[in-house]
């Protein structure tokens, strides 16, 4: 069930560079970043509203607080230099380069979560990075 929720990630990943490239035109990307987190954060909070999650926010320690707002900002990073790719380059260059986060997310999983590389994965990695290296030059 979870590669359904990852195959839907990523037609959205693929729309988000469609849809931003398109909305970027003449406008700051710092702006179009926050205005974009502002929808984010209300469809997240009315998904966790309808779902009435919001009593489990007591539930959280400061362990995951801590991560959950380090993740945040990471990802408040990375759209950022995101949109401003996207300014600067073409879609079909930016995304690829982009998703050199999957291999670095596999090397990082390895170093900092002790989670296994296996052959497969190592593989993936590489052709991965070959895939970018082939579509940037």
């Amino acid at each position: 069930m979870w590669w359904i929720y990852a195959l839907l990630s990523a037609l959205f990943a693929a729309l988000t560079a469609i849809f931003a490239k398109i909305g970027i035109k003449g406008v700051n990307s710092d702006l179009a970043t926050a205005i974009r987190t502002v929808v984010i954060l209300i469809t997240a909070w009315a998904i966790v509203i309808f779902k009435n999650q919001a009593s489990e926010i007591a539930t959280l320690t400061k362990t995951n607080w801590t991560f959950i707002i380090l993740s945040g900002l990471a990802t408040g990073l990375s759209w950022i230099f995101y949109f401003r790719a996207l300014q600067l380059g073409e879609v079909s260059q930016v995304a690829p380069v982009d998703k050199l986060s999957v291999a670095l997310a596999i090397a990082l999983s390895v170093i900092f979560l002790g989670e296994p590389l296996t052959w497969k994965n190592a593989i993936g990695a590489v052709l991965i990075i070959s895939g970018t290296l082939v579509l940037i030059f």
